[in-house]
């Protein structure tokens, strides 16, 4: 379903961009606030931006990404942010970032209606007020000039004063882009030497100067086939995680006593509940992870013992013990199970199956990066049949 959406139109909305781009470029930073025969982009260098675009018929497309808050790239179940788009969209681009879980939003001006896009729940977060915020309002972007200047400038006057003359210069250059209403924002600056042909080369490309034009793109081509997401990402781990309870554990040649193994047990009968030697632990571990889960007799903690010191011992003991007893062609395994007595000791390892005796809570469990790594390193014979669910391609269908 498609829904309409209260923006400003593409024209303020390219006018305060490329106004922000040829601001910044003056004090010779180019970084965040952008314009190229492509549109306008904004990022923040850390890995969320929003880009503008405009296109042949007076239309136009907004797009981005926000790593923290485009909370649309794993709603569950999934989201399909260009279902019945328009075919002028620049789909290549966008079907490659939906493909990567890398577009948060996407909304585009057909040139006689308001702002479209995909319809979502009011209460989720796509991202787009905070990568394209400072260009959705004048007063926004009035305050992005001015942070411009005192604090990405480094303006050493800051005076009430100053701050109403650089508010009004600010003003003046939103409302009607110049060369002199540049100058009597930027050229004021004390720390930096402000570069007015590089900023003046920006507002021509924009299209801000006179006798100068806006860069405007073909319309697109929707796709023959696309990917699109089918599982969440939580819908694709439960699917592995099922697949990982149904396998059948294949029998390995029983790792030789080590001296990691004795170090463990010892530890483990130490802190026996009782007293009496009888502990049980429980582990799923990987390259990059660790998580332990209460046995019949967990460890105990010992008098005086920080509430993080027990568990850094016994995730040091069992890193150790693991790395010993890895095997170059069939792996390390994933899951432990230690069960110690005054004077036995059973150990239960699995290197394919989920085990029963180790509790799914459905939110979390192995994850998938972490468990190809793990697959990754085995000979080929060794790989369990659930290794195929492990493609990231697997979460997604053709259309």
């Amino acid at each position: 379903m498609i829904t309409t959406v209260d923006l400003p139109a593409p024209g303020p909305l390219w006018r305060r961009w490329a106004t922000l781009a040829a601001a910044l470029t003056a004090l010779g930073r180019e970084d965040s606030w952008t314009v190229g025969p492509a549109g306008a982009h904004h990022d923040d260098g850390g890995g969320s931006w929003s880009h503008l675009a405009l296109v042949e018929g007076d239309r136009a497309v907004l797009w981005g990404y926000d790593r923290d808050y485009s909370a649309t790239t794993d709603l569950d179940p999934p989201l399909d942010l260009l279902a019945g788009a328009p075919a002028w969209l620049p789909w290549e681009e966008l079907a490659r970032l939906a493909a990567q879980d890398q577009l948060g939003y996407v909304l585009w001006y057909d040139g006689t209606a308001a702002w479209q896009r995909v319809s979502y729940p009011d209460d989720v977060e796509d991202g787009l007020d905070s990568t394209a915020g400072p260009v959705l309002g004048e007063r926004a972007a009035h305050r992005e000039l001015e942070e411009f200047v005192f604090v990405r400038g480094g303006h050493g006057v800051d005076t009430p004063a100053e701050r109403a003359a650089v508010a009004e210069a600010a003003d003046r250059l939103l409302a009607g882009f110049g060369p002199e209403a540049l100058h009597d924002l930027v050229g004021r600056l004390t720390g930096v030497s402000a570069d007015l042909p590089a900023a003046l080369a920006v507002a021509a490309r924009a299209g801000l100067l006179p006798g100068t034009a806006v860069p405007v793109l073909p319309p697109g081509r929707r796709p023959a086939g696309r990917l699109i997401r089918k599982l969440s990402e939580a819908e694709h781990d439960r699917l592995i995680w099922t697949a990982m309870r149904e396998e059948t554990e294949r029998t390995r040649p029983v790792p030789v006593p080590t001296g990691e193994l004795g170090a463990l047990v010892t530890w483990l009968r130490g802190r026996a509940p009782a007293g009496d030697g009888r502990c049980s632990l429980l582990v799923y571990a990987d390259d990059a992870g660790l998580t332990a889960q209460p046995g019949e007799h967990p460890p105990a903690d010992l008098p005086g013992e920080g509430r993080f010191d027990a568990f850094r011992e016994l995730s040091e003991l069992v890193r150790r013990l693991r790395a010993a007893e890895a095997d170059d062609t069939c792996g390390s395994w994933l899951f432990l199970r230690v069960e110690t007595t005054a004077g036995t000791v059973s150990v239960d390892r699995r290197y394919d199956a989920w085990p029963s005796w180790w509790a799914d809570d459905g939110i979390s469990g192995p994850w998938r990066g972490n468990l190809r790594r793990e697959v990754g390193a085995r000979a080929a014979a060794w790989h369990p049949s659930w290794t195929t669910l492990l493609n990231p391609e697997v979460a997604y269908r053709p259309a």
